[in-house]
């Protein structure tokens, strides 16, 4: 378990932080069952900076969310999939059903979404709080054809 120190609690993020120079890229999600729309965003977001850092939905937020039946993957095997990935630098696992407290310690440089959003359907109340802290917003492309609800509805039509 060799990126298991890509891991790392808010505390020990922050800490980390103070002594990185460079430039954060954050971005938030669930991650449940990975798939190439996950692949391309997170390669096209660390491109951005020089470390990229996932707040990463709890299972709890995730039950809150989504579905009670979800996730399918539980959060530290979740957390560890990710930072098994070259082009994450470090995944914190967040409790709250928005992220924006946990964005908010991590102060990214650049914020990114993927294209399944537009900057008028991402959470508007992160958006207000990363805007007035001049943090950038970025909107990445969207990958068709891939979804975590798409993975599991052909699973279901599949097996039943």
């Amino acid at each position: 378990m060799a990126n298991t120190d890509k891991i790392m609690s808010l505390r020990e993020f922050t800490e980390w932080k103070s002594e990185f120079t460079g430039k954060v890229v954050a971005t938030n999600g669930v991650f449940d069952l990975l798939h190439p729309g996950h692949m391309e965003y997170l390669e096209e977001a660390s491109e951005l900076g020089d470390a990229l850092v996932i707040a990463l939905n709890s299972d709890s937020s995730v039950k809150a969310l989504k579905d009670p039946r979800r996730p399918i993957i539980n959060e530290e095997d979740r957390a560890y999939m990710l930072a098994s990935l070259d082009c994450v630098s470090k995944v914190v696992i967040f409790e709250d059903l928005e992220a924006l407290n946990t964005l908010l310690e991590i102060k990214p440089h650049i914020y990114v979404k993927g294209g399944d959003y537009t900057i008028d359907t991402i959470n508007q109340n992160e958006r207000r709080a990363l805007e007035e802290r001049d943090i950038e917003i970025q909107i990445l492309k969207f990958k068709a054809g891939f979804s975590t609800t798409l993975m599991i509805d052909k699973i279901i039509k599949a097996y039943g």
